[in-house]
């Protein structure tokens, strides 16, 4: 072999688990599911606990606005006083009652798009932070094509059936929500129960309730979302929900029964899934070898939604370059990274972790290694490949 690949790696680390029993089922037929579509993942990792007909293009209606929020969130205009357009005012359908010339904030119209569902209000954001309706329709496909929504098409910012092609999916509109809960102003605003605006030319403010009832009434777990209805539609929901550090998105398309759906949903996975720490951020413990030993790192912890089936099935793996010889890494030539950390479960890869040399000060965290530290074996071997 060529020297560059007698240098490749050469340490093998493997580290398996051997754990108690975790009371949890993956059978997804103990779900009850009224959607014609219908998805419910994990946040940080999204990983998808249930699936039904998750590809399958459907219209959205209102969910459409979930889309328009972050778009004019990222725009950093939210503090900008937006003038109301005819054509903003006279859209139909679910309503802010904005006035034509009417001067609002364009906070408060991202407020009462995801509270109250405005038309009115998702066309003026879209004519302000786009530029025109026709602009800010092109930056929405724009964002989707970037997060990776291969099979959505808007044409409007309010979900509306004013044209054929405006549609999505159930897994898409994970995609999307999952990027938007990144948002810490997002995420504040779609779980707002209550807002008051000021009304300009008015003694008294504009008042909006959430009409999310699993997050106002229903559902103590669930941290925001956005419905939607239209005669074409129908009732489509997508909300999130918290509980244990387990953070989960659902969306249903086409529901006749969506509250009981997401409940259904969220109930059966929070008693299925824990969020496990399977690689803790900061120094490696347990490598024998003296030039590693106590010298490498995981720069970010790797947590992931597991049942107490997979948790006893969990296999890392640490392998990292063949130690240098002499002088050889003198001068920067050390690798970065040096190595990484490979998770799977019943043999299929779920997630890498990058080993850097060198580690600096991380505060050690209490995780899934700490846990079970003296319920594992290390098998170490050193040798360069042929």
């Amino acid at each position: 072999m060529t020297t560059t690949i007698k240098k490749q790696t050469s340490i093998l680390l493997i580290i398996i688990l051997f754990l108690g029993t975790f009371v949890g089922s993956t059978k997804t037929d103990a779900v009850g599911v009224s959607a014609q579509a219908a998805i419910l993942i994990e946040q940080s990792s999204g990983r998808v606990l249930y699936a039904k007909n998750e590809h399958a293009q459907l219209r959205i209606a209102s969910i459409t606005k979930i889309m328009t929020a972050i778009l004019a969130v990222e725009s950093g205009m939210l503090e900008d006083t937006v003038t109301v357009s005819n054509n903003a005012s006279g859209t139909e359908g679910s309503s802010l009652y904005l006035k034509p010339g009417e001067k609002i904030k364009l906070k408060d119209l991202v407020y009462g798009l995801m509270l109250r569902s405005g038309n009115d209000s998702a066309v003026a954001i879209a004519e302000h932070v786009g530029g025109s309706l026709d602009g800010f329709i092109y930056m929405m496909n724009e964002k989707a094509e970037e997060i990776g929504m291969t099979r959505t098409v808007f044409n409007n910012p309010h979900g509306l059936d004013d044209h054929e092609d405006h549609y999505s999916t159930a897994y898409d509109m994970a995609l999307l929500t999952q990027y938007a809960m990144k948002n810490e102003v997002y995420r504040e605003i779609a779980g707002t129960e209550t807002y008051r605006a000021p009304q300009e030319g008015e003694k008294w403010d504009r008042v909006w309730q959430n009409k999310n009832r699993l997050l106002t009434q229903l559902y103590k777990y669930c941290t925001g979302g956005k419905t939607g209805y239209t005669k074409r539609a129908k009732r489509t929901l997508v909300t999130t929900a918290t509980k244990d550090d387990l953070d989960l998105i659902a969306v249903t398309l086409n529901a006749p029964s969506d509250w009981h759906d997401h409940m259904n949903m969220y109930n059966w996975a929070f008693d299925a899934f824990s969020l496990e720490m399977l690689v803790e951020e900061g120094t490696i413990k347990g490598i024998k070898d003296e030039f590693y030993k106590e010298k490498v790192y995981a720069p970010y912890a790797f947590t992931y939604p597991v049942t107490g089936e997979e948790r006893d099935a969990i296999k890392t793996e640490i392998t990292l370059y063949r130690p240098p010889k002499d002088q050889e890494w003198e001068g920067g030539a050390i690798p970065s990274p040096v190595g990484k950390y490979t998770i799977e479960i019943k043999g299929n890869l779920i997630g890498e972790v990058p080993i850097f040399y060198d580690a600096p000060e991380v505060e050690e965290k209490q995780g899934f290694w700490s846990k079970f530290k003296d319920m594992f074996f290390i098998t170490i071997g050193v040798r360069p490949y042929d």
